[in-house]
């Protein structure tokens, strides 16, 4: 009743090698446009302008973001840990592209139990009499990855006896996955401790030079792991979230990136002329991050948006619409997405949705091992994210890193949802 292993597949899936190495060469890019994003306040005050007036959620988050701004920041070691998700999208003709769906900004989870599967999948394949098989698997290790970008951001913050906080929910579904990334900083001798937001709230407090303390500790880096739904928060806990925002520590995120990995944001940045903006020089660097967009489309007010809502309520098979969040579970397909399109269509409400085409990857056989589920044999389709970590220290980057993959794979009668959500369980990559 208490623990449960991990959902996964029972063999690995292929996945085309041109295109997992597409995903790992941008990765860099990805880090450093959203970097870069987090600290243009005028782009994302512009981006979001319309969503926060109709998303509570954004607009509470954005408002902490403005006051701390206007407070001065007091943090100057800057660490962010993204996962950049794909699908293999079969066009017209049949070739596999690599197209993203989203980037998580806060709290990407799975680097530690991903770093778990290989040795697993290499099992079966052995117990399989397929030696030749298992030796080909990539070693993939996130946690280690994930764990050198905090122990990074904590050495740079400077004070050997501080702790590294994880931000932790109430009910810690996904502990094992944490513990993997906190055992590689005990290993580096860095002291971890596991607080709530209630905690924060009951037990936090800054000292004049905002340095953060909890229990007569004090926090070098605070690593969210919780924090990115609205059910998460309550009066307490935004007064908690404020708090650690004010403070000198170095949030993994920091609340800019947390806003910066929204939809509304993802859709902006497909505008032609956003990119170069936002990375002006680095021409090869825009093209590759725009060879992975897939369409996505603006359903703000006026006659651009009418008309894409028009478009999506006559053939919404073509489309997925998508609110500002985080987590999985959340996105609208097929009748759905047209009845909500339908009631919303003429008011405001709409501006908090983005609606993006719907990729149509390849499915393949698999046998999804889940706990009290029967086994069969399903026709699935998989999701490749790319753990991405970077560092910044005042304007300098002093750490840009593509840290690791996770394969998620679901049974194609499944639209939405990630390993969290109870529907992908956890793959290896097989290149082909």
């Amino acid at each position: 009743q208490v623990v449960n292993y991990a959902p996964f597949t029972l063999l690995p899936s292929a996945v085309p090698s041109a295109l997992f190495e597409q995903a790992y060469a941008v990765q860099q890019d990805f880090n450093l446009l959203v970097d870069a994003i987090s600290q243009n306040k005028e782009f994302l005050e512009h981006t979001l302008a319309s969503t926060i007036k109709v998303d509570d959620f954004t607009a509470q988050l954005f408002r902490i973001h403005m006051q701390v701004l206007e407070e001065g920041l007091a943090q100057s070691v800057f660490l962010g840990i993204n996962r950049s998700d794909y699908m293999f999208d079969c066009g017209v003709d049949g070739t596999p592209a690599l197209k993203q769906i989203e980037i998580n900004t806060i709290a990407a989870s799975f680097g530690g139990l991903t770093s778990r599967t290989v040795a697993v999948h290499g099992q079966v394949l052995k117990v399989l009499g397929k030696s030749k098989e298992a030796s080909r698997l990539l070693p993939n290790n996130p946690s280690k990855g994930l764990a050198l970008g905090i122990a990074k951001a904590w050495e740079l913050y400077g004070s050997q006896s501080a702790v590294v906080m994880f931000l932790v929910e109430e009910v810690q579904r996904n502990i094992f996955d944490q513990r993997c990334v906190e055992n590689e900083l005990w290993n580096r001798n860095i002291r971890v401790i596991r607080k709530r937001f209630r905690d924060v709230f009951e037990k936090g407090s800054l000292d004049d030079a905002k340095r953060l303390y909890i229990d007569g500790q004090e926090v070098a880096v605070v690593y969210y792991r919780e924090g990115y739904v609205p059910k998460n928060y309550d009066q307490q806990n935004w007064e908690a979230r404020l708090l650690l925002e004010r403070s000198r520590a170095v949030k993994c995120p920091d609340i800019a990136t947390q806003l910066a990995g929204t939809k509304k944001v993802q859709q902006e940045l497909s505008r032609p002329g956003t990119l170069e903006r936002l990375l002006p020089g680095r021409a090869e660097a825009v093209a590759r991050i725009r060879a992975t967009f897939a369409g996505l489309y603006s359903l703000d007010e006026g006659e651009e948006g009418d008309k894409i809502a028009a478009a999506a309520i006559a053939d919404p098979d073509r489309f997925v619409l998508k609110p500002q969040r985080e987590g999985g579970g959340n996105n609208l397909y097929g009748e759905e997405l047209r009845q909500v399109l339908q009631k919303i269509r003429d008011s405001p409400e709409r501006t908090s949705y983005i609606l993006m085409d719907k990729l149509k990857p390849q499915p393949a056989m698999n046998y999804l091992l889940r706990a009290h589920s029967p086994l069969q044999v399903s026709k699935c389709i998989s999701e490749l994210g790319i753990f991405g970590v970077y560092v910044r220290h005042g304007k300098e980057m002093v750490m840009n890193e593509a840290a690791g993959h996770l394969l998620r794979t679901k049974a194609i009668e499944h639209a939405d949802g990630g390993v969290a959500a109870g529907v992908a369980v956890l793959d290896t990559p097989y290149l082909v």
